[in-house]
């Protein structure tokens, strides 16, 4: 089942695995993909020595396997083949689980983890076309790993049609525990580890709660990992100083674009490839990396700038140079909270294939929302643009291209009021025509809502000047209105949010910060 030349390279990647690893298969004869769980499972334990394979039938619809270390269950199952993007899942369970794999957390994020306690059991369910998907099970197989009592389970949910629709999934990925969705698309290590916070007791690993701050100094502190935030580090590294990044994940938003195609001197390249040569870039200098951390609160007063994470962790330097982005703007109307997941979606490229031959809509008439729509009318019956003022925002080659698509409809000058569901999913979309003030209703089985950014710059509210849509105001020079305190790229008020501008603004800011430093400013 496996290619050659794949089993080639993994072969070389398990060259050094340092304990011994069984498969143990649990899966019913009745089932037609059995044959090809078995046979994909003992191809890929031909890469090693220290890989066996264990099978066992049961009962049911069962078509799944557990990782055993040295005899030990490791808390990580696949229910599904792992091929598509879920492949490199399985090849890291088994590479973090030896203690060599990636992304593996720090200590202060790694001691929160153990510190969650309880019978935690989590399902993932996933399609194996999704990108998004293999971040969010990679993240919790660390979590199985690390803390025992954690067990997490990939689900793929084309094999297990009939649970996925009991559950009403209707996005990937969709974490459950205990039958409760607590998680839906895309997710950093620090989103989802906050999430279980919410749901489990977490207490210190000497078995009683230590909050004590463990204090960080910098000379100039970066807050924020994409394309701003990086240049800023780089920037600042190359002057000498003592830098240290804070972020929630390296490449930030730049991580969910597909196509990137206007980086000058790059033809094209991904998102994911982006913020993987960010990240690479970044580690040619002595820059301190803190992933995975949210800002709780800030100090700017002072020449020392004081900035609190989530876990007691105070950071502090003369210099902050904020660069945290922006994220997915939000309808913020009745329904769509309850809904998202279950048929409010912001992915289509992820989420799209569960609307295949399904009517749906794309809220946003900018670029994004015209090529979501360009993009779902391949899959889907019918795919209806609404945008809230009277002519589409998007590049008019976008425009053209959906308006020669038989099955796009496009509604300008329409204000959604409210998602409609029957308890389960959704149903329809409440409109109103701004021009006439006639409401209307939608029926429909999806929403894919595109209408922007908004800046990330909550944590900072009352410290900073900012624009009325909560932008960080900055002059010329990315100086604030705090001496010492910086912002780059599309969390400040920079005009035109690209990413070739935010690295130039991240570098323009640690110039700025180094100058003030010389000069006795800061």
């Amino acid at each position: 089942m496996l290619d050659t030349s794949i089993l080639q390279q993994v072969t070389e990647i398990f060259r050094n695995l340092e304990a011994d690893y069984t498969f143990r298969i649990s899966l019913s004869p009745l089932r037609e993909e059995a044959s090809g769980l078995i046979e994909f499972l003992n191809d890929f334990a031909t890469t090693s020595p220290r890989l066996s394979v264990e099978k066992h039938e049961v009962d049911g619809d069962a078509l799944s396997f557990t990782i055993l270390k040295n005899g030990e269950e490791t808390g990580v199952t696949f229910r599904g083949i792992p091929n598509g993007h879920e492949f490199t899942s399985l090849l890291l369970a088994v590479l973090n689980a030896d203690g060599k794999g990636k992304n593996l957390p720090d200590e202060g994020i790694a001691r929160r983890i153990r510190a969650l306690k309880g019978d935690i059991r989590l399902q993932t369910y996933v399609s194996l076309t999704c990108t998004n998907c293999p971040d969010v099970v990679q993240t919790l197989n660390i979590f199985a790993l690390l803390n025992p009592c954690i067990r997490h389970e990939m689900v793929d949910g084309a094999l297990f049609q009939s649970e996925v629709d009991k559950l009403g999934v209707q996005a990937v990925p969709a974490v459950f525990s205990e039958g409760k969705m607590i998680h839906v698309g895309r997710g950093s290590m620090g989103e989802l580890l906050e999430k279980l916070e919410a749901v489990y007791p977490s207490v210190s690993e000497e078995g009683n709660e230590d909050n004590t701050p463990i204090h960080r100094n910098f000379d100039v502190l970066v807050l924020g990992g994409g394309p701003a935030g990086a240049s800023a580090a780089i920037y600042s590294a190359r002057k000498g100083l003592k830098v240290a990044m804070v972020a929630e994940r390296i490449g930030g938003q730049v991580k969910e674009t597909v196509g990137i195609e206007n980086l000058i001197s790059v033809p094209y390249t991904t998102g994911s490839e982006l913020a993987n040569n960010l990240r690479t870039h970044l580690t040619h200098y002595p820059i301190e990396l803190f992933e995975n951390r949210r800002i709780e609160s800030t100090d700017f007063q002072g020449k020392e700038k004081q900035v609190k994470v989530k876990g007691n962790e105070v950071f502090a330097a003369p210099a902050v140079i904020i660069a945290t982005g922006a994220g997915w703007r939000r309808l913020n109307v009745p329904g769509e909270a309850e809904y998202i997941g279950r048929g409010v979606a912001f992915c289509p490229h992820c989420d799209g294939p569960f609307y295949a031959g399904k009517e749906v809509a794309v809220v946003g008439g900018g670029n994004s929302g015209i090529e979501a729509a360009i993009d779902l009318a391949g899959i889907c019956k019918k795919v209806t643009v609404i945008e809230f003022m009277e002519t589409l925002k998007a590049d008019q080659v976008l425009q053209d291209k959906a308006k020669s698509l038989p099955n796009v409809n496009i509604l300008t000058a329409t204000q959604t009021i409210e998602v409609q569901g029957n308890g389960e999913k959704v149903t329809a979309l409440q409109l109103k025509n701004r021009t006439t003030g006639e409401e209307h209703q939608l029926p429909l089985d999806g929403v894919f809502v595109q209408i922007g950014l908004s800046a990330n710059s909550q944590p900072f509210a009352g410290e900073l000047e900012m624009t009325r849509i909560g932008e960080i105001v900055i002059d010329a020079h990315c100086r604030t209105n705090v001496p010492g305190v910086y912002a780059a790229g599309d969390v400040s008020s920079v005009p035109y949010k690209q990413i070739i501008i935010a690295m130039g603004e991240g570098a323009k800011a640690a110039l700025s910060a180094f100058d003030d430093r010389v000069r006795g400013v800061i």
